[in-house]
């Protein structure tokens, strides 16, 4: 089910964005890190039934990348003093600008929050920056990955979230 998600979102969501030798190279870098299964940060949203989008957040050291990726790395991030990471976040392209990132995101964020996290961070595809910078994030750094054999632009990216009482506020 999630393969039915990712796939056409990395296929047809950044060709508006990258070229399509970045794209190929794209799939490679992406993917699944069923280590968001394993800890239970990993949602799923159906419209109607229909899956949708997905997309999760870690307590885990990896910035990104899935289970392939040699940068892995479960390290226990501290609540006190590193962000926690929103990860592997994909949008079927029938889905796209329904609302579905923004509400993995808002997920993500309550979870993390209740969990002492006081900042997220990510990276983004140049596909994703809008949704993110929408949503409060802001950038870090721009880069490249060329792991999967062509170099495709990233942004590094972060966001403070506040806790009062139960809820989360969101820096304005």
């Amino acid at each position: 089910m999630l393969k039915a998600i990712m796939e056409p979102a990395i296929a047809e969501l950044l060709k508006g964005f990258l070229d399509a030798d970045q794209i190929r190279s794209s799939e490679a870098i992406m993917g699944l890190d069923t280590q968001l299964i394993d800890d239970g940060t990993y949602f799923v949203i159906e419209v109607d039934g229909v899956p949708a989008g997905c997309g999760g957040w870690s307590r885990r050291a990896t910035l990104y990348g899935g289970d392939h990726s040699a940068s892995r790395d479960a390290a226990l991030l501290d609540p006190a003093r590193d962000p926690a990471r929103v990860r592997a976040m994909y949008t079927h392209p029938g889905f796209a600008r329904r609302g579905v990132g923004r509400t993995i995101l808002g997920l993500c964020e309550r979870a993390a929050a209740a969990e002492g996290f006081t900042r997220l961070e990510l990276m983004a595809t140049l596909a994703g920056e809008p949704l993110y910078r929408s949503y409060g994030f802001v950038e870090v750094e721009r880069t490249e990955d060329a792991r999967g054999g062509v170099p495709v632009p990233i942004v590094r990216m972060r966001k403070d979230i506040y806790r009062h009482g139960s809820g989360v506020c969101r820096h304005p």
